[in-house]
């Protein structure tokens, strides 16, 4: 754990947090900065910067949790028609507490959230350039 961030220090248990679900390798809790009433972070225990650092078998235990609580946002009486979730990797994507969480975000008609991306259409050349370059590079 870092000392120095704010969810290390929520899941010791040294900040104050409204939980909604805990287990050996993961917490969820509300967050203080919520874009709609409902909004949980879900977050691994352990320390990581940042999703490339963490585990597959830890990234898929967050998104299984992501799932139960989305499940449960939906028939908790919140006002929830829909969901986003988001996870953000470096300061360049938005992430603003460096240590890996998951946004479950509940939406609704008329909630006056917006998200623009300014995406532009590629041509197909370049998606396969792009294709071909992210393949070389995966790992088995």
């Amino acid at each position: 754990m870092s000392s120095d961030c704010i969810f290390c220090r929520i899941i010791e248990g040294s900040l104050p947090s409204s939980k909604v679900y805990e287990d050996e390798l993961a917490v969820a809790f509300m967050d203080i900065m919520p874009v709609n009433p409902g909004h949980v972070l879900v977050v691994p225990k352990k320390h990581v910067r940042e999703l490339s650092e963490l585990d597959e078998d830890t990234g898929a235990h967050l998104f299984r949790v992501a799932m139960r609580i989305e499940k449960a946002l939906r028939a908790s009486g919140l006002q929830c028609e829909g969901t986003n979730l988001l996870q953000n990797n470096g300061r360049e994507a938005w992430q603003e507490v460096m240590h890996v969480h998951l946004h479950v975000i509940p939406r609704f008609r008329g909630d006056k959230v917006k998200v623009h991306f300014g995406q532009q259409q590629a041509r197909r050349e370049e998606l396969g350039l792009w294709a071909g370059q992210i393949k070389a590079r995966l790992q088995p």
